[in-house]
């Protein structure tokens, strides 16, 4: 499979294209909502900050299973026309108070408060639409080259946001950010409605929230994702509120070098979304693995001596973020049936993004208690006890053994063993994957036996 495969599809270009716009603008509005709040409306507080992300991401944790059905329910085309058109009016809303110099701290929570309201609704049904853009067998790409436009804003949109909060102010970011949200509608509006590949639609009746979290309790691989998502999440995705402390108070710098280091951690996720785009079974021990690798490169990150060594180190932040989110959505959607697809990617926004409003509030505070560099170091030590303790779990109650050899291929070898047999594939397995794992230790006996001969 080569990494841009998908683009093959007219729609999914489309989809592409409008995505691109959009989340230039989504991240150069995330930059100026974060440096207007500590610079303008709070006396440099990081707390204020994490209270703004924090009401952002808390109708993830209320309403994500709300935003989930409704994605397995309705037309997600013309959902996804609504909430796009509902996010472009709120950053017009926003840009005009700051323009006409009558925004109040107050109204950058209500704001945030709303924008993540639809985003709660928003999320789900962008995380499955894909899913209709694509065959079966393309879905990984496609999910890889989704966070590889994603972060492609990321490495355009903070520098630029720097840059014309410097020259113009930051309101005028918020209005473009407003804009460019019709890209994304326009480009669903010129999609071939009769090239979307059908999906299974849930039937109306009572419960069915409930069995998206029933579906998700009776999958360990699944609970496993979330728990060690949900955990780096909390403590270690805060990099517009630890970035703009470092910035500001660690290494005295302005917007232009705070929106640059967002542009310089996309770089490795960037890089980390192409390699995603190659895989065409990502598993769970590739999120344990990247979460672990994250918890390493953080710690480094909180240890940099001076603004070039931090800027440097946020490269590999990034391709190990993004290695584990990535890696994460595309084995939930891959192993989940369609007719569930939407309230299970639901449950697992919920806690991803609904992880974010408990540990802002946290981190910021700790980075206003005992300083910048413990705001990034928290995200670290939680990051490594979460993949280690999830590394350990794995191997007591799936029967997993992993062995590195440094002087044959492939190198990492992962067996699903058996306590009886030693060789059967066992654990709390979807049966697909039960498959993939089978495959997997096939070809690496296959490829251990060619090489001794």
């Amino acid at each position: 499979m080569s990494t841009f495969d998908s683009l093959r599809f007219r729609n999914y270009r489309l989809w592409f294209a409008g995505a691109l716009v959009a989340n230039v603008g989504t991240w150069m509005q995330r930059v100026a909502q974060d440096w207007l709040v500590l610079t303008h409306l709070s006396h440099d507080s990081s707390f204020a900050v994490g209270i703004v992300t924090a009401l952002q991401f808390l109708p993830f944790l209320l309403m994500a299973p709300v935003g989930g059905l409704l994605a397995d329910r309705v037309d997600r085309r013309k959902l996804l026309m609504t909430t796009q058109a509902a996010m472009g009016a709120l950053a017009l809303g926003l840009g005009t108070l700051v323009l006409t110099g009558t925004v109040q701290l107050w109204h950058v929570y209500a704001f945030a408060l709303a924008l993540g309201v639809v985003a709660t609704i928003d999320a789900p049904v962008r995380q499955t639409f894909v899913s209709q853009l694509v065959p079966a067998d393309r879905l990984s790409n496609a999910v890889g080259l989704n966070s590889a436009s994603f972060n492609a804003a990321r490495l355009i949109g903070p520098g630029v946001a720097g840059l014309l909060i410097a020259a113009v102010g930051a309101g005028w970011v918020f209005v473009i950010n407003g804009v460019s949200f019709a890209a994304t509608i326009l480009a669903l509006l010129l999609m071939r409605v009769r090239d979307l590949r059908p999906m299974p639609v849930a039937r109306r009746g009572r419960g069915q929230v409930r069995e998206g979290f029933r579906y998700v309790r009776g999958r360990s691989d699944i609970l496993v994702i979330m728990v060690v998502v949900g955990v780096v999440s909390m403590f270690g995705l805060n990099f517009q509120l630890t970035s703009a402390t470092m910035a500001r108070t660690v290494f005295d710098k302005g917007a232009g070098e705070y929106g640059v280091l967002g542009s310089i951690l996309a770089i490795g996720s960037l890089a980390g979304a192409l390699l995603a785009a190659r895989r065409k079974q990502p598993r769970v021990r590739l999120v344990v693995g990247a979460a672990f690798a994250f918890g390493l490169a953080a710690g480094a990150l909180a240890l940099a001596p001076s603004y070039l060594m931090f800027a440097v180190l946020c490269i590999p932040v990034g391709l190990a973020s993004l290695t584990m989110m990535t890696a994460a959505n595309a084995t939930i959607q891959m192993s989940t049936e369609p007719e569930m697809r939407g309230r299970v990617m639901a449950v697992y926004m919920m806690v991803f993004q609904g992880a974010t409003p408990i540990g802002s509030p946290i981190v910021g505070w700790i980075g206003q208690q005992l300083g910048a560099r413990w705001s990034i170091g928290i995200g670290s030590v939680t990051a490594l006890l979460v993949s280690v303790g999830a590394y350990v779990w794995m191997k007591r109650h799936w029967h997993v053994q992993v062995r590195y050899r440094v002087a044959a291929r492939p190198h990492l070898v992962v067996r699903h063993l058996d306590a009886d047999a030693g060789r059967t594939v066992a654990g709390p397995l979807a049966p697909a994957q039960r498959a993939a794992a089978a495959r997997e230790l096939e070809a690496a006996e296959e490829h251990a036996r060619s090489s001794a001969a």
